[in-house]
């Protein structure tokens, strides 16, 4: 297999991080900067990596084939992590090489797992980094869910495709207008949530954090109570609002700046995603308000947040609400597995897979009562065609059975089967928090073994990367000409 072109975008890849890694610096140089040494150190080494690579290969473009992109999908998502994983590393934070890896991967795929505590007196820059690393995964999540998994024909997504997902020569002007707008789009959530967040009571730093990890559906916060820290209604409404802007479907967002509005408000996912966060919310406060007496709106609009903070996968936290009582944690611990809209920066199972699987189930029940009758599947007015609904079964089934080795490998661990189920789901997902005293939102991951830290590392590059595109390069006959 030719490499070169996975090794010149790599090369392009880790210069454009150098760029980022001088942000923290940059931007707090009236500030915090106790850790400037190692982000230059770490820019520097980032740089100079980059540019070799770009230099051994020269400057001839080189086309990438279908293997090709599965290559460079899996590598990007282990090289920019490991170099990401720098600034901690040098740190005065003395991080070993395992929880400095587990942040930066938690960071990058937008996870927001993390086995760091004492947030509240964490240096500046270390948290603006840790915040950064989850806003370019955000748009590197983006990219790859309208480009390349369409194009790879990844669990379904096939159905999402763009002129993006095309990748010949005629099409290249759409997709670098495509990409452009993207951004511009991205730029003004994040410049609107740092806005919002300023003008309802925080303070500019937090606010400029809060906003990049609301928008990229991350959940990095700036205090180990996260969101919680404010005690505030407007800013936790306000954070629904933008954690469910960013798991909405980006290249809608696209059509709807330029005029065409009807396919955002119509949009079978959107809808059904934005109904279900509002019926999971209501049944959370009518729970609340029969069990524990709580106050309506309080138990509503802390409810709404820590839904659409779960079924994002943000990973926010308000309050520790494995203390509502056992209704609501088997509520959260089955709306982890959900995850946004197709074309977001969320995780999770998304949710047109659960709309496909009704759909067919639909359909088989049909088929029951009239074994001769055909019957047409239809999805946001598209005809939906054996091999999608094939992809996104064999997704599915793959998504079930990782779930299960996973838990089973942190039960041989030593972890109980709370810690295990949530720990494997929370990765698997890229939602952060799990369920119980350890993991739960009260706590965090730093006391569990570096083996099963090193088991939930690999856990988020499969969920983020669907799970099929490292399945596919595992197979043999992917190394045959």
């Amino acid at each position: 297999m030719n490499v070169l072109p996975i090794v010149q975008i790599l090369g392009f890849l880790l210069i454009l991080l150098s760029f980022l890694m001088t942000l923290p610096v940059n931007l707090l140089v009236f500030g915090e900067t106790p850790d400037w040494r190692a982000f230059v150190w770490s820019a520097a080494i980032c740089f100079v990596t980059g540019l070799v690579a770009l230099l051994a290969v020269g400057r001839k473009k080189h086309a990438l084939r279908q293997r090709q992109m599965f290559m460079l999908t899996v590598s990007a998502w282990v090289v920019i992590p490991l170099f990401s994983s720098l600034p901690l590393l040098l740190s005065d934070l003395r991080l070993t090489v395992t929880d400095a890896f587990f942040e930066s991967i938690s960071g990058v795929t937008t996870t927001g797992s993390t086995i760091l505590t004492e947030l509240d007196n964490m240096p500046s820059d270390i948290l603006l980094w840790r915040s950064i690393m989850q806003w370019m995964g955000g748009i590197g999540i983006i990219g790859m869910a309208v480009a390349i998994l369409p194009f790879l024909r990844i669990g379904g997504m096939r159905l999402f495709a763009t002129e993006s997902s095309e990748w010949n020569e005629k099409v290249v002007p759409r997709t670098n207008s495509l990409a452009r707008s993207l951004v511009v789009i991205y730029l003004g959530l994040t410049l609107s949530c740092i806005l919002v967040y300023w003008v309802l009571g925080m303070n500019f730093f937090e606010a400029l954090n809060h906003a990049l990890t609301t928008v990229s559906t991350g959940g990095y916060s700036t205090s180990d109570s996260s969101m919680g820290q404010f005690g505030s209604h407007a800013i936790l409404v306000a954070s629904s609002v933008f954690m469910a802007l960013g798991s909405m479907p980006f290249f809608l967002f696209v059509r709807f700046i330029h005029g065409q509005r009807q396919p955002l408000l119509r949009d079978q996912q959107v809808r059904f995603f934005l109904f279900m966060l509002v019926i999971i919310a209501l049944m959370l406060t009518v729970y609340r308000v029969v069990r524990d007496d709580a106050d309506a709106l309080d138990a509503f609009v802390h409810g709404l947040f820590n839904v659409t903070s779960v079924v994002t996968t943000t990973g926010y936290a308000s309050t520790d609400y494995s203390l509502w009582g056992p209704f609501a944690v088997v509520v959260f611990l089955f709306i982890t597995f959900v995850g946004g809209c197709s074309g977001s920066t969320s995780g999770g199972m998304k949710i047109f897979r659960f709309q496909l699987s009704m759909l067919l189930l639909r359909e088989q029940v049909r088929r029951l009562l009239h074994p001769h009758a055909i019957f047409a599947r239809n999805y946001n007015g598209r005809v939906i065609g054996d091999d999608i609904v094939a992809s996104s079964v064999a997704f599915s089934f793959i998504f079930l059975a990782t779930l299960a080795f996973v838990t089973a490998i942190l039960g041989m661990l030593g972890l109980d089967l709370i810690t295990s189920l949530s720990g494997a789901a929370t990765a698997l997902t890229n939602v952060g928090p799990g369920l119980g005293d350890i993991i739960g939102p009260a706590g965090n991951f730093e006391t569990l073994p570096d083996a099963a830290k090193w088991v939930l590392m690999g856990t988020m590059i499969l969920g983020r990367l669907e799970l099929l595109s490292v399945l596919v390069m595992l197979s043999p006959d992917f190394w045959r000409s």
